[in-house]
């Protein structure tokens, strides 16, 4: 099969330049004499690669000095843990905006190692919705409010990022860099990279200082945001081929412009939105109109016969990845950043044809 539509949730479709590039560079990094997966870390190559790649995080994030960026491992699901622990006190709480499976998980990891509540909920919808920030109940002893920018299984996402009463933390490892946002006020985000920015195995995190300077150290060395930032993201071995494929695909965006990318993205979500909007009911989208994400586009066939058929339909015609996460099926397309316009059109032309001879 000469090309393949790849609609998977992550890790996901790298842009094709990049990985024309990782092979060229392969054998031989910046003519240094080996790969860079020999590299050590404490090169000067590496160092100026991580540097870089760095500085094009903090540019694609419109930050400056007010945040300190860090490239650590363990995904997002690391973070769930390593943010209470650096941030709960006695006498202080985490407030969790509840949209999702991940933001769950995230909620229930704080509730382990300090206190925890959840201040708003869209679990009684299903998670189809988000909630109103006007509805949220922060309790006054937080020390920051969490939310998940966009969440992949349900396929909701906050189309303008909310603020809040207190210090915003944001899990962003499903739409990272795929718009550009006001992050100046945000206190940290995190951010794996394996959906937009490249591949799995390093997680992004950018840290406001004021936020950074609240975090206690009754926490394990490796633990600790501030050894990590302190150290450039250099205390122990980092994930080397990550940070060097992530650097790549920070080029490829600004290269494109963020702007641009963000009218592509918008784009493919439509091109899709459109054919369930217009089939009278046989494709069902999952989520609120209003909250609807332009990187997981999640629905439902009329049964379950008819979601295996258009799934082997798809496979026939190189699509791989649609179906949807099996907490509740379905079907799901995951538009990120790397996926051609015309991988979108093809899917769109394929669910028409399929409700043409399904309907």
């Amino acid at each position: 099969m000469s090309h393949i539509h790849n609609f998977n949730a992550g890790p996901a479709v790298l842009p094709a330049e990049v990985i024309a590039q990782i092979q060229a560079e392969l054998p031989n990094y910046h003519q240094c004499g080996i790969s860079i997966l020999e590299s050590s870390h404490r090169s000067k190559e590496y160092e100026a690669l991580n540097q870089r790649a760095m500085e094009r995080v903090k540019r694609l994030l419109g930050l400056g000095d007010s945040h300190q960026i860090g490239f650590l491992q363990g995904g997002a699901s690391h973070q769930f843990a390593m943010l209470p622990m650096n941030v709960l006190q006695p006498g202080r709480s985490g407030a969790y905006v509840l949209t999702g499976v991940w933001a769950e998980k995230a909620y229930e990891e704080a509730g382990r190692i300090g206190s925890a509540h959840i201040a708003a909920s869209s679990k009684p919808d299903n998670y189809a919705t988000l909630p109103a920030p006007a509805m949220w109940q922060v309790a006054p002893d937080a020390a920051y409010v969490h939310i998940t920018s966009n969440n992949t299984i349900y396929g909701t996402q906050w189309a303008t990022l909310p603020t809040a009463s207190q210090p915003l933390v944001v899990d962003m490892s499903s739409d990272i860099g795929s718009r550009p946002i006001d992050a100046s006020n945000i206190a940290m985000i995190y951010a794996g990279a394996q959906k937009n920015l490249g591949p799995a195995g390093v997680t992004v995190v950018a840290i406001h200082n004021d936020f950074l300077a609240q975090m206690h150290t009754n926490v394990p060395t490796i633990l600790r945001y501030q050894t990590h930032l302190a150290a450039q993201s250099l205390y122990n071995t980092p994930p080397v081929f990550s940070v060097y494929v992530l650097d790549l695909v920070l080029a490829w965006i600004e290269a494109l412009g963020l702007d641009n990318l963000a009218a592509r993205n918008a784009h493919k979500a439509q091109l899709v939105y459109d054919v369930i909007d217009q089939s009278g009911g046989f494709y069902r989208g999952h989520s609120a109109v209003d909250a609807r994400s332009q990187m997981n586009v999640v629905f439902r066939l009329p049964d379950a016969d008819l979601e295996k058929k258009f799934l082997a339909s798809a496979s026939s015609h190189g699509m791989i990845g649609l179906a949807g996460h099996r907490i509740i099926g379905g079907l799901r397309a995951s538009l990120y950043n790397a996926l051609p316009v015309t991988s979108a059109q093809a899917l769109a032309q394929l669910m028409q044809e399929f409700q043409r001879t399904h309907g």
